[in-house]
């Protein structure tokens, strides 16, 4: 006998036929390049944590509390510092418009990143007041932290955001609170697709259009993972080629992190990647919001 909560789920989705359905142009592969910046939001006793949030890039314990950790500290820094205007760099010479997934104080802390936003039209997917776990919250906690984020954001950037990221995963009342609160269109909490789809929530279908761990340079940090920028330039091309050769409309979200494909030779992996996606007929870069209002507008629940 299967549970009426493990019915619940759905382990179908589009069926083997797939969603039939259309991009813009008539792309084939729409590509949507997340730039991920937590810089200063991560867990410290500065902030009065009862942790350290590490590298992530070393199997050493990071340095406990109450003691501050300078060298984990130093890292994050150098994403805001350097690595996220090495990247700006390269999508602003390949003309790429991207989607910034923030959190809010990451902005409040280096506001030239939200100026850049604007000036060169990048969209914003909220990514948390800080960068916490909201599974670790209450609901009310999470709440609070929620209207914290959207109040930061459009007082640093000039707008609130319309899509939402939890770090590493949603709790269950992520998306309920999204929904109640009511400014949200779409959230980017899961990664059951290929492409958009709804999900039902408070008695209503939601837009989810899906994150990916697998596009996503977090694996230099896991093993088995990336080696080397090779291996993270490897699965984008070999991911965007298949996609263009299955000959169905899809969607592709490469995610970078400032502090990690910030470093010099990680760049220079996703750049050889937008050099080889900007040369293919049939790929089509386009920004989050832009997906999620596309597929609001032509395929309504």
């Amino acid at each position: 006998m299967i549970p009426d909560r493990v019915r619940a789920r759905d382990l179908v989705g589009y069926g083997r036929a797939g969603k039939s359905f259309s991009w813009p142009d008539e792309a084939r592969v729409v590509v949507n390049v997340v730039l991920v910046y937590e810089e200063g939001a991560e867990y410290s006793v500065l902030w009065g944590d009862d942790r350290n949030d590490g590298w992530g890039e070393y199997a050493e314990a990071g340095v406990e509390p109450p003691h501050r950790d300078l060298g984990s500290e130093s890292h994050y820094e150098y994403g805001s510092r350097a690595g996220v205007w090495r990247l700006g760099r390269l999508f602003d010479e390949a003309g790429v418009r991207i989607t910034v997934s923030a959190t809010a104080v990451a902005l409040e802390l280096n506001p030239a990143v939200a100026d850049w936003m604007r000036e060169r039209d990048h969209d914003l997917l909220g990514h948390g007041w800080r960068w916490t776990e909201t599974w670790r919250l209450s609901r009310d906690e999470e709440r609070e932290h929620l209207l914290l984020a959207i109040e930061t954001f459009e007082s640093v950037l000039g707008h609130r955001p319309v899509g939402w990221n939890s770090r590493s995963g949603p709790s269950e009342s992520t998306r309920e609170l999204l929904v109640e609160e009511g400014g949200f269109v779409y959230d980017s909490d899961g990664s059951a697709d290929d492409v958009p789809y709804y999900a039902e929530c408070l008695g209503r279908p939601f837009l989810v259009v899906p994150y990916s761990k697998t596009y996503n340079d977090s694996r230099y940090l896991v093993s088995p993972g990336f080696a080397s920028p090779r291996d993270y330039l490897d699965t984008l091309t070999f991911g965007l080629d298949e996609l263009l050769r299955e000959e169905r409309p899809s969607l592709m979200t490469v995610a970078v992190h400032a502090r990690w494909s910030g470093q010099a030779a990680r760049a220079a992996a996703v750049r050889h990647f937008l050099e080889h996606a900007l040369e293919l007929p049939g790929v089509r870069f386009m920004r989050r919001e832009d997906v999620a209002r596309w597929w609001l507008d032509n395929y309504p629940p």
